[in-house]
């Protein structure tokens, strides 16, 4: 697939990955616990925190998708910081067998991410 292909897909990647972030992730944590959400009970904190942190990225995904050229170092950091936080908690699901459903959910998923954005994304300003 040639640069310029790969640049015309882009802002639909960026769209998905920003309205997912937004508003997808938190019913997949209620329909499928075991493979999206860590800390369960009462008050999950943890959740609420993880949910704001990619709610805002969600956020800035959706505005990168108008002019993806723009906002390389954010799609960069989105591609690095799910390689990042996946293989965390790929290494914490296989030390704790009690989470090993992540690795079938969010784990798997921020990989697929990080792939995705990472073709799509140009290694350069002026590609």
């Amino acid at each position: 697939m040639s640069d310029a292909t790969r640049i015309k897909y882009l802002p639909t990647a960026l769209l998905m990955v920003g309205l997912i972030f937004v508003a997808g992730i938190y019913p997949l944590t209620i329909l499928w616990p075991s493979g999206w959400s860590w800390h369960t009970g009462h008050t999950p904190h943890y959740l609420q925190m993880i949910l704001g942190i990619y709610a805002t990225l969600g956020a800035f995904l959706l505005v990168a998708s108008r002019k993806p050229l723009a906002h390389l170092s954010l799609i960069w950091f989105t591609v690095w910081s799910s390689v990042v936080h996946a293989a965390i908690m790929a290494v914490q699901s296989v030390a704790n067998p009690e989470h090993m459903g992540h690795l079938w959910g969010d784990v798997l998923a921020l990989f697929v991410v990080a792939g995705l954005l990472a073709f799509l994304t140009p290694r350069s300003v002026t590609a």
